[in-house]
């Protein structure tokens, strides 16, 4: 959904750590099972059925599974049009990667001048800045130009350390607090010309709920909706049960499966920092930029998993979250009632921490 980068075609602020292999196991997990064990939502034992629904977005991909007892009646072709139109225009609202786009001609528009723009997008941009301002700017949108001056942009180049001039001179540019949001007559101000705002770590999160609230709209009750790893749940799976997604282990080398939870209507997103990195020296410099320092973060939380009602807000804390670290990210948490799964690197492995609103809604042990 962290202030990192890869190059697609929405500006990545955030590397997943879902890959194609995962995506595949993560998907066998959320829909297996062939029959209804329940008849929560109308549900009667043994009928109900599975529609799947995928193609291409934002670089990525997403996934949907519908699960009903009248699949027969909804219409794929529509559904998958109508959310194949829905997702190209918030790519075209919030993409930086297509010069068209409403983000992207705002970031080339003039300094102290209000831009017209949509309403989704100024949704977005406000939702970050609280989010930038509750957490003292460990959450920025404007980290793009720190990120890109260590190599972690779309065009890494060779992978060198950036002089100390460098750095202070990038963050003249990154700030929060230079972006400003219009409600009534919907637009954005930018208050310095070389301002970058890139909505990566959040606009993936808010496009997975905006196909959830169009399933909502076709009446279509019990779904699980993917877009590059982050995912929304209503309803029940085809075993009239709660979806069951995998959090992956956050090692390089292999892909196995860390732990396994229900989403009981519910939203979920995960950042990791473990395999975009470079070395020198034999010092490793993390992908993941803290905007406030304007250097790599440091600490040793390898992966963070975040639940809650919206999986916009998902998206943006767990990368938020990557940037606080494990103590102050948990302390951050548990004072907000977020929760919050948190893998940190231990001398031998990982030990994992809960903060308390993820112990109440999950309880601390949960079988692999």
């Amino acid at each position: 959904m962290s202030n990192l980068r890869t190059s697609d075609t929405m500006t990545s602020v955030k590397t997943k750590s879902v890959s194609i292999w995962h995506l595949t196991l993560l998907l066998l997990l959320c829909f297996a099972g062939v029959g209804c064990q329940s008849e929560k939502n109308g549900c009667v034992a043994g009928t109900l059925q599975k529609l799947q629904i995928e193609g291409p977005t934002m670089g990525t991909s997403y996934h949907i599974t519908v699960c009903s007892d009248a699949v027969d009646s909804l219409d794929k072709t529509k559904i998958q049009q109508d959310v194949d139109q829905l997702l190209k225009t918030i790519n075209q609202q919030m993409s930086t990667y297509i010069k068209t786009s409403e983000l992207s001609q705002f970031n080339q528009s003039p300094a102290e001048e209000w831009f017209p723009v949509s309403v989704p997008l100024v949704k977005v941009v406000d939702s970050g800045l609280k989010l930038s301002e509750d957490s003292d700017g460990a959450f920025d949108m404007t980290v793009g130009p720190l990120v890109n001056l260590w190599h972690f942009g779309p065009d890494p180049g060779k992978r060198t350390i950036p002089e100390e001039s460098q750095i202070e001179a990038a963050r003249k540019s990154v700030g929060y607090h230079h972006i400003q949001v219009q409600h009534d007559t919907p637009a954005l101000k930018k208050t310095i010309p070389d301002v970058y705002l890139d909505l990566s770590a959040i606009a993936k999160g808010y496009a997975v709920d905006a196909v959830g609230v169009y399933l909502e709209s076709q009446s279509i009750q019990n779904y699980l909706v993917e877009i590059g790893g982050e995912m929304r749940a209503r309803g029940t799976n085809q075993q009239g049960q709660p979806w069951n997604v995998g959090i992956e282990k956050p090692v390089s080398e292999k892909r196995v499966v860390q732990h396994v939870f229900p989403l009981d209507n519910l939203s979920m997103a995960t950042s990791g920092n473990y395999r975009n990195f470079f070395e020198v020296d034999g010092v490793s410099y993390s992908h993941t930029i803290d905007p406030r320092t304007g250097r790599p973060v440091k600490h040793a939380l390898a992966s963070v998993t975040v639940v809650g009602e919206n999986c916009m807000n998902c998206d943006a804390i767990a990368t938020c979250l990557m940037v606080l670290g494990a103590e102050e990210g948990y302390n951050w948490c548990a004072e907000r009632d977020i929760a919050a799964y948190f893998i940190v690197k231990a001398e031998t492995g990982f030990r994992e921490r809960y903060s308390p609103q993820w112990q109440h809604l999950f309880g601390e042990v949960n079988e692999k």
